[in-house]
């Protein structure tokens, strides 16, 4: 007899074409749904512009889908700043005056990777320009993958790109486009707490996302886990798909300690992605999520 599928039949972070992902929200939910997810979360980087879609094709594949967003958000708090994100979930993706916020969040997420876009330049590589042309044209945002599309696509930088090992976006944005690498840019807005004020005043509940994934000292994680529960942060995305045992074990203590939500996800943004390719591709190592409101 076959063992019975012990993963989650949930997933809350995946991204469409709206942000970095490639596939369309719709595709992104029929992916889901093929994998077993029941409940869903597109999560696009700081527009809400695919939700609607991911609705519809829920109702369609049988899949709950919960508006959600990702915000990037500056740790003003921290020793040194840094750029962090914050997950929004059951927000009213159709209220006026959070979408006027996010467009000023956008505005300065837009801003910042031309920024980076510079200083690419600056280090002599060359950039093909057409997707990241086509998505402003479109009011699509770009971010670091767009980024290091460009550069993977100029046929002027092949030789280089040899010579540095450099063979796709990760490597690439892993190189050149992370804090403390030559091509990185900080984000000026929003802060962390200006992203939960934002989603809790759109209705929704906020969580950090990926502590480990953005930091590595434990003890600084929980440092930054109680910080940012004293200024009203809903929850912690606990279950990730690169999160070690004893990480994910630490996390779902502080967040049972603290009283607050604990999520997951794989953080699909598409089939062909090295990492990021598969839903439901996380472990809770026997640790049980509290979704709290998430869960319906």
């Amino acid at each position: 007899m076959a063992e019975a599928d012990s993963r989650p039949t949930f997933d809350l972070q995946s991204h469409s074409t709206f942000s970095d992902g490639t596939l369309s929200p719709g595709d992104v939910v029929a992916r889901a749904a093929e994998a077993g997810v029941e409940l869903l979360a597109l999560t696009d980087h700081d527009t809400l512009s695919g939700v609607s879609q991911a609705l519809a094709a829920g109702v369609e594949h049988g899949v709950r889908v919960i508006p959600a967003i990702e915000i990037s958000a500056v740790d003003d708090g921290a020793s040194e700043p840094r750029e962090l994100h914050i997950l929004g979930y059951l927000v009213d993706h159709q209220d006026a005056a959070f979408n006027a916020t996010l467009g000023h969040f956008l505005s300065d997420r837009e801003q910042r990777t031309l920024r980076m876009a510079d200083a690419l330049r600056e280090l002599g590589w060359q950039l093909d320009e057409r997707e990241i042309n086509t998505r402003l044209e479109a009011g699509k945002p770009i971010g670091r993958p767009h980024l290091a599309n460009a550069v993977l696509g100029h046929a002027a930088n092949s030789e280089r790109l040899r010579e540095e090992q450099i063979d796709d976006v990760g490597s690439l944005i892993r190189a050149y486009l992370i804090e403390g690498r030559s091509a990185f840019r900080m984000r000026q807005t929003p802060t962390v707490a200006n992203a939960v004020e934002a989603i809790h005043q759109a209705g929704g509940v906020a969580i950090w996302a990926h502590p480990f994934w953005d930091l590595t000292d434990p003890r600084e994680v929980l440092e930054t886990i109680d910080r940012f529960v004293e200024f009203g942060m809903d929850g912690v995305e606990a279950f990730y798909i690169s999160h070690t045992r004893e990480q994910t074990e630490l996390l779902a203590e502080r967040t049972v300690e603290l009283g607050v939500l604990s999520t997951g996800s794989a953080d699909f943004h598409g089939p062909e992605n090295k990492l990021f390719n598969r839903f439901r591709a996380f472990e809770t190592f026997g640790r049980t999520p509290n979704l709290g409101p998430i869960a319906g």
